[in-house]
């Protein structure tokens, strides 16, 4: 068995820390619907249901068989917000400090930093993209893989919008724009991490969209309706500047040309829904992916050019819906560490693969 955190509220994402020096750190997002409560007497307003969630903050330890602990001495901060549906680290030196941004259900984006110090995070700025009864659905920055200016974050609202933010070097954050993207939620937005100009998005319209952000935000620049379900998740391959995988509730992940999005490469089988699909960090692991199943817990595929991509291997100890997971960013060892979470059993494991 895997070490295990009962994360309280339902689980839904979780990511590591890029920084050098602080890849033992990271964050689980989480999202509880509290239900509307009787009225307090007849006559009187119901009172409306509505979303809480919390940041948990988790610093990784080793023991010296290289077994992964997250007890509660590794649970070491805990903040609270609206319901968390998104969460993810800056990566670059723009910021002095690690930084992350959070997504939240009532339309905010956040920006919290680590304090080596003090050993917490640090909430610096926050900034609404939408109305209160709008959810950021996902969100992600520009700067993956590239020195991007603008500093920029894209958010996906439950409205059907996409949000466009720059952000400076203090953290400020300007929501220079939003429009219409998808007619139904758009379950994820993901910049194409070889050209910051470039923005795709997914929806449960079953729909791949990209956009050029040089020219506006009125139409997308290839829309491909071609899906079977909802589009969820989409992530760039780090290393290869024109491949790109793509999730859909349909169960599989496709991989894409970037310069033809409307014919896959190649499509892999997963089981369940894929919620959340992560490239392996590592370049020797390049075409190595992390993929939340859903209905059918996690798994490690493999891409390939030459043969059909495979699934390698799988951790089947959660017991609900698998939404949330990443690789941790340290170098060496065979294995990598590995955090997941699910939904109504509100757990997080830690295992490696």
């Amino acid at each position: 068995m895997s070490p295990v955190f009962d994360t309280d509220y339902p689980a839904d994402s979780v990511e590591f820390c890029p920084n050098p020096g602080f890849s033992n750190i990271f964050v689980c997002g989480t999202y509880k619907l509290v239900e509307s409560p009787k009225p307090p007497a007849p006559g009187l307003p119901t009172p409306k249901a509505y979303r809480k969630g919390q940041c948990l903050v988790f610093r990784l330890n080793e023991s010296d068989d290289l077994s992964l602990l997250i007890e509660n001495s590794d649970h070491v901060q805990t903040l609270d917000y609206p319901a968390i549906p998104d969460l993810k680290w800056c990566h670059g030196r723009t910021f002095p400090r690690p930084t992350l941004a959070i997504a939240d259900s009532e339309g905010s984006v956040s920006l919290c930093q680590w304090d080596h110090d003090t050993g917490a995070m640090i909430p610096i700025n926050s900034i609404q993209c939408a109305d209160i009864d709008t959810l950021c659905l996902s969100l992600d920055w520009n700067n993956r893989l590239v020195d991007a200016k603008p500093l920029s974050l894209a958010v996906s609202l439950s409205n059907g919008e996409l949000a466009y933010l720059q952000v400076d070097s203090t953290g400020d954050l300007r929501v220079i724009g939003t429009w219409h993207s998808h007619d139904y939620e758009p379950w994820v937005t993901s910049w194409n991490y070889h050209d910051p100009n470039m923005l795709f998005s997914g929806g449960d319209d079953l729909t791949l969209k990209l956009w050029d952000i040089r020219n506006g935000f009125e139409r997308p620049v290839m829309v491909n309706r071609k899906f079977e379900a909802g589009v969820t998740c989409i992530q760039s391959h780090l290393v290869d500047s024109d491949l790109v995988a793509v999730g859909s509730y349909d169960e599989k992940v496709r991989f894409f040309d970037t310069r033809n999005l409307l014919r896959p490469l190649d499509e892999l089988g997963v089981g369940g829904g894929a919620w959340r699909i992560k490239w392996h960090p590592s370049a020797s692991r390049q075409n190595e992916l992390l993929i939340a199943c859903m209905h059918d817990g996690f798994k490690v595929g493999r891409y390939s050019k030459d043969t059909p991509s495979s699934i390698l291997s799988e951790f089947r100890e959660h017991e609900s819906l698998a939404y949330g997971a990443d690789w941790s960013f340290s170098e060496g060892g065979e294995k990598t560490p590995i955090a997941t979470c699910s939904f109504y059993d509100h757990k997080l494991h830690v295992w490696s693969a």
